[in-house]
């Protein structure tokens, strides 16, 4: 098999890489590196440096490809509304002059990048009224410490459960908007094109290469970062919030079973998976247990600060991953956030 597999120097991408090459594939790599993730570091040997969005840069690439992983994208929560165009040019200009590319270079498999942000609040239930869609929280409650979902109905408290990719999408962010368009496109493209794509939804991904010190990277790492400077992680809201951990090299085995699961797949299909480790865990207790593999005993401070953007709870089903592409996560959050606190990072 031989996969052109964008976004090649980011940590996931890499470890995608790594785990094909080792498995005998043949492997092109590409990469814009943009600063906000890369710095000021060039791209590996053997990686061919490009900006997606740059049409000529592609029919060369895909001659003998069988099927691109798309894993370049720009990512984070939007620190600034001026972030809006950058999510717009990369992630959605991006995905569809690639997928234009692949048609004319008859390339016509595709794994794309998504992420749980395109759901928005999660799936909640409350005891009396069963399964409920909250409103989007209101500023006036997450400033007055109110952080929770009531019960559209009878105002009560209501609890999270397991969301399944059947969900309603409803982006919260601009990344999330972002991601939502991407896979919009590969929805049109595998009708258009006589193609198949499959868009893995990832949870929070962690693990060895997360960039260090920048808000565009994953709250572990934002923990772990602080940790080193002698600081508290700081905890948005009261703490509580649910979400899903998975490790990067459980998301490299995914990509893998999903390339492979492509190549078989009719012509017109387009299917989505959730990718996550299965075990939820407080946002809180992601601090504690980075800050217990550091060896500090620093206490997370819980600053009951908030994001407009950020939901309460968000934790995915990762049975149809399981009973289709034969993925099931291996590494559970209570070891690998613990490991990951000395993994080596991106400066």
């Amino acid at each position: 098999m031989k996969v052109l597999l964008t976004g090649s120097a980011g940590f996931i991408g890499g470890a995608i890489g790594d785990r094909l090459e080792a498995s005998g594939d043949e492997v092109v790599r590409v990469d814009l590196m943009l600063p906000m993730a890369h710095g000021s570091v060039t791209a590996p040997s053997g990686t061919h440096q490009l900006d997606v969005r740059d049409a000529d840069s592609w029919p060369a690439l895909l001659d003998g490809v069988d099927v691109v992983c798309h894993q370049a994208a720009m990512v984070g929560a939007g620190v600034t509304v001026s972030d809006l165009p950058l999510y717009a040019a990369h992630n959605d200009l991006g995905t569809a002059v690639l997928l234009a590319a692949m048609h004319e270079a008859g390339v016509h498999r595709l794994i794309q990048a998504s992420s749980m942000v395109v759901y928005g609040e999660g799936r909640y239930t409350c005891p009396t009224h069963g399964d409920q869609v909250p409103p989007p929280r209101p500023r006036e409650a997450l400033e007055a410490g109110r952080f929770g979902n009531p019960c559209p109905v009878c105002g009560e408290p209501l609890g999270w459960a397991l969301v399944d990719e059947d969900a309603r999408l409803e982006p919260r962010s601009s990344y999330a908007a972002s991601k939502v368009a991407q896979e919009h496109y590969a929805t049109a493209w595998v009708r258009q094109a006589d193609a198949a794509a499959v868009s893995l939804r990832y949870h929070n991904v962690y693990g060895p290469g997360m960039p260090r010190d920048t808000p565009y990277s994953g709250v572990a790492a934002m923990f772990r970062s602080s940790l080193e400077r002698g600081e508290a992680p700081k905890v948005y809201e009261d703490g509580a919030q649910m979400r899903d951990f998975v490790h990067v090299d459980d998301v490299a085995r995914a990509n893998v079973a999903a390339l492979r699961a492509v190549l078989e797949a009719p012509q017109g299909h387009h299917r989505a998976y959730n990718v996550a480790s299965g075990h939820p865990v407080g946002i809180r207790d992601v601090a504690t247990l980075v800050a217990r593999g550091t060896g500090s005993d620093l206490e997370p401070e819980v600053t009951g600060g908030y994001r407009l953007g950020d939901v309460r709870h968000i934790v995915a089903s990762p049975q149809r991953a399981a009973d289709e592409l034969g993925f099931t996560a291996t590494v559970h959050p209570d070891v690998g956030l613990a490991a990951f606190a000395t993994a080596p990072l991106r400066a």
